[in-house]
């Protein structure tokens, strides 16, 4: 007979009243990219030793794996399960109309593109961190992911395009780079996923050292003492509390939950939930003519990166519906085939662009509701205009003709919050005027309390933020084994 508790049990769960008994070297709230990041490599590097970590995460194991890895899911159905499991962001209509939450172990990494470019060097030259030692923990965290240029080679509509990109003065336009593991298997050694999520760090990790883990614990309060923090605070579903003791705790729960939580602790830095930053998101989609290319096409993955001159990205994808992954969908014969357009601006790091506790709403777990405070300054708006102007020539230069919405123009801007690049509200820095956290991600006096999630990135430049916020929270880890 199965377990009715199967579901809970294909990772190992400690209970709330266990880790309660337990004093943790580290402390980690949230399994999402960070999170996660910061655990593997704390397992990794302490395997051989008698360290203690601990992990919570608000949400309950919903999917064992990215979602892409399951084969019968396409976009819609991947879609249709995201809006199912999420929520949208309390707080947030109307400056902030596209945010969504999610509370899962893995989070949001459980339905992300796997698209992972680096930030461009001009971006990072403004960081607290070198850029040789940025390189370094990006290769770190690229070999941990799978990161690969190779996803589309040898397809032929990605080469084409690509092509026809280089010859019209777009020479740094390349094949997408995402967290794929394409290693062909040898020796008959097994392998669960393709498409990377942060549940491929809890794996390795889970395979290296033993951890406690407890879902559905939903930190309320960081414990402080005399500038040193202690611990956090816990509640289970049926609200009963728990304090778990911990040397260093390293908050990963999110742009806004992050944040969130230190205020309601009482941690009030000047930056503490200012900086809200998030990409303008431009879309089109487009039709060229199927006779163009070869008969089998491939999948199209394009990556046009920003620069320090260009302050936006565009991605090509396609074609149709069949973006990236299903092997098993039937492909129907087309004509035309639809090419969708992505363009991701820069957005100014703004101190007014923030979130605050609205005293007059509590959750059901007695903390206070968020407030989103978002708008896209003139420069943001120039940004915004530029990309779109791109993506009308770019669209031309290719042979692609835009189709129009109903009602709207071919090119359009998504909500802001839609795109899920929010980052800064915890941002690191040197000066605690400007910054919630040191270089490390150790909140501005307050000894062994770190932040790890998007919300410690100093600005988002152009690209994608997964693959960044992994590299920082590897740093971030590497400093707190240094300190130990």
């Amino acid at each position: 007979m199965i377990p009715t508790d199967y579901l809970t049990h294909w990772i190992p769960l400690t209970s709330l009243e266990n880790m309660a008994e337990t004093e943790y070297d580290v402390l980690i709230a949230g399994t999402g990219m960070g999170g996660g990041a910061v655990l593997w490599r704390l397992c990794e590097q302490w395997k051989n030793s008698g360290k203690r970590i601990g992990v919570i995460e608000r949400g309950g194991p919903i999917l064992p794996a990215q979602a892409r890895n399951l084969p019968m899911m396409d976009n819609e159905r991947l879609d249709r399960f995201f809006y199912d499991v999420s929520k949208p962001l309390p707080g947030s209509f109307p400056a902030y109309a596209g945010g969504r939450q999610l509370f899962a172990l893995g989070g949001r990494t459980l339905f992300w593109n796997m698209i992972s470019p680096r930030m461009s060097l001009s971006e990072i030259a403004g960081w607290p961190v070198s850029l040789e030692e940025m390189d370094a923990y990006y290769y770190i965290a690229e070999e941990a992911m799978n990161v690969t240029h190779n996803y589309t080679q040898g397809s032929s509509l990605t080469e084409i395009l690509l092509g026809r990109l280089h010859r019209i003065g777009f020479p740094e336009a390349m094949a997408v780079p995402m967290a794929v593991d394409l290693q062909p298997r040898i020796y008959a050694e097994p392998d669960s996923d393709v498409f990377f999520s942060s549940m491929g760090f809890l794996a390795q990790a889970l395979n290296r050292r033993p951890f406690d883990l407890a879902v559905r614990a939903r930190v309320v309060q960081v414990l402080v003492d005399k500038g040193k923090v202690t611990g956090v605070q816990v509640m289970s579903p049926d609200r009963k509390i728990y304090n778990l003791k911990a040397k260093n705790v390293v908050l990963s729960a999110s742009t806004f939950e992050t944040p969130r939580l230190l205020l309601h602790s009482g941690i009030h830095g000047r930056a503490i939930g200012h900086y809200l930053t998030n990409h303008s998101s431009i879309r089109a989609t487009g039709r060229i003519s199927r006779a163009e290319f070869p008969e089998v096409l491939g999948t199209l993955g394009i990556l046009m990166p920003g620069t320090a001159e260009r302050h936006y990205q565009i991605q090509l994808r396609g074609p149709d519906s069949y973006d990236w992954y299903q092997t098993y969908q039937e492909k129907r014969l087309m004509e035309e085939l639809e090419i969708l357009f992505l363009a991701y601006g820069r957005v100014e790091s703004r101190f007014e662009n923030m979130i605050t506790l609205d005293s007059n709403r509590k959750d059901e777990y007695g903390v206070p509701e968020i407030r989103v405070h978002f708008s896209y300054s003139d420069t943001d708006q120039a940004v915004i205009l530029q990309a779109m102007a791109a993506v009308n020539h770019l669209s031309s230069a290719l042979g692609i003709t835009l189709i129009p919405r109903v009602g709207q123009s071919a090119i359009y801007l998504m909500p802001p919050g839609d795109l899920h690049h929010d980052s800064g509200t915890c941002r690191m820095g040197g000066d605690p005027a400007t910054s919630a956290t040191d270089r490390y991600g150790q909140i501005h006096g307050v000894s062994g309390l770190y932040i790890a999630d998007n919300s410690v990135l100093p600005s988002v430049g152009t690209a994608n933020v997964a693959l960044t916020t992994a590299a920082l929270a590897i740093r971030t880890a590497d400093y707190i084994i240094r300190q130990e």
